[in-house]
């Protein structure tokens, strides 16, 4: 038959529920829509009322997989509309922290989520039964990542130690360089890491997308930046908005993102981080890449895995780097204004999927009166939507079951969380 629907009910082991749903008609595909129905969390709602100071905490409850980005974000937003720059060795730690969440979640996603398609495998139970050395490889990594996490955050999921200004605490040398020596072998699996995925075979799909990612001229940007694209953006996160939009469609509870000129979609994660900061890869990331014969830009999504690893290389090089010229500062934070009027905030930082942008209104009293956070996951919806469309477009001879495999590995392209939903689906397909 040329007509069919093809539905996926509940993708389960996400940040959230979500289904995909398609429609082929008269051999053409008539609708794609990734809806995510998971009730509202209702977080920017009951951000309002609270103090400025409360928001880093409130919102790494966000992610259990990715909360340091928030605590960046918020941050990020709450110094922009108080005034304050957190530099130097407060700065630094911030950029440890931070890296410390890539190396945990980048290996996961790899080895755990996305591997096991390339094995012909239904999950990461099933890899660790016919491969261990890549499970034992991908929790190690994990395990050394959230080390970082637990010592400078307090602990490894949900950290508690970041405050607006910088740390409630900072860590001495001495505690420091008790991560050192793992960090050696850290590096040794990341660069194992990118020579294996680089040997997996890709699917041979390439689109012209819009990377959008943080730039700086001084460092592969991870903490701030100017939000930029292959395509021209270039602008400060003040001027986020002038940019982006949201909007809601109805099959899903998720809003999603577009540039405002055109409607049109873009990309933003490790490809787009990638694309954008390539010349800004610490030496051994740099040379990885070189090794496996990645090019600037790499426009197969499914190769995403291996800017992943390289991206796990250039967090744990900058750990080393960053503990080897550590100097524990006098204060464990910037002071926030003795006066403060009131204003608005935006921040923007780079979790391992993508920039999150947080902006804030804040009365004069210290009380949030509007939030708005974006994150990635909403800003690559439409992307993949049309992802999907395309790949369905072009493998309509295929059958139901080979189309949802195909389907649920191209979404495990972008997203962690939509990924280890995509190992263990409740399928039902119906023929018109």
């Amino acid at each position: 038959m040329s007509d069919r629907t093809i539905a996926v009910d509940y993708i389960t082991r996400v940040e959230g529920e979500g289904a995909l749903h398609v429609t082929i008609k008269d051999k053409t595909v008539k609708d794609v829509e990734l809806r995510i129905f998971e009730a509202p969390r209702f977080f920017e709602a009951f951000l309002r009322g609270r103090m400025y100071t409360e928001a880093p905490d409130i919102t790494a409850r966000i992610c259990g997989i990715c909360p340091v980005a928030y605590q960046m974000s918020s941050c990020n937003a709450m110094e922009n509309a108080l005034g304050i720059k957190v530099d130097g060795q407060l700065r630094a730690l911030r950029r440890l922290l931070y890296c410390g969440e890539w190396i945990e979640s980048h290996p996961l996603h790899i080895y755990l989520l996305q591997a096991p398609d390339f094995f012909a495998l239904p999950d990461a139970l099933q890899l660790a039964k016919v491969n261990p050395e890549a499970v034992v490889k991908a929790l190690t990594l994990k395990k050394i990542g959230n080390d970082i996490m637990t010592l400078l955050g307090g602990r490894e999921i949900h950290p508690i130690n970041v405050r607006v200004g910088g740390f409630y605490r900072t860590p001495t040398k001495e505690e420091l360089m008790t991560l050192r020596p793992r960090l050696d072998t850290a590096l040794a699996l990341a660069e194992e890491t990118v020579r294996l995925t680089a040997t997996l075979k890709y699917p041979a799909v390439e689109h012209d997308y819009e990377f959008v990612a943080l730039r700086r001229d001084d460092e592969y940007a991870m903490l701030d930046g100017n939000v930029v694209s292959n395509k021209g953006v270039n602008v400060p996160v003040t001027k986020y908005e002038d940019v982006f939009d949201e909007y809601h469609a109805p099959y899903a509870n998720a809003l999603q993102s577009v540039k405002k000129d055109g409607r049109t979609s873009y990309f933003v994660g490790p490809l787009a981080r990638y694309a954008i900061n390539h010349d800004k890869l610490t030496p051994r990331a740099a040379k990885m890449a070189k090794e496996v014969g990645l090019e600037p830009v790499v426009r197969n999504p499914y190769k995403g895995m291996i800017v992943r690893a390289v991206e796990t290389v250039m967090a744990v090089e900058e750990s080393i780097r960053i503990i080897e010229q550590y100097k524990q500062p006098e204060k464990s934070f910037v002071e926030p204004p003795a006066k403060f009027a009131g204003g608005v905030g935006c921040g923007i930082s780079e979790a391992p999927r993508g920039i999150l942008f947080h902006k804030y209104k804040i009365g004069a009293d210290g009380l949030i009166q509007e939030a708005k956070i974006t994150p990635p996951t909403a800003q690559n919806k439409k992307r993949m939507e049309e992802d999907l469309r395309d790949l369905v477009s072009k493998s309509l001879d295929k059958s139901d079951a080979e189309l949802t495999a195909m389907c649920e590995h191209s979404i495990r392209n972008y997203d962690p969380c939509i990924s280890c939903a995509t190992h263990f689906l409740k399928l039902n397909i119906t023929r018109e």
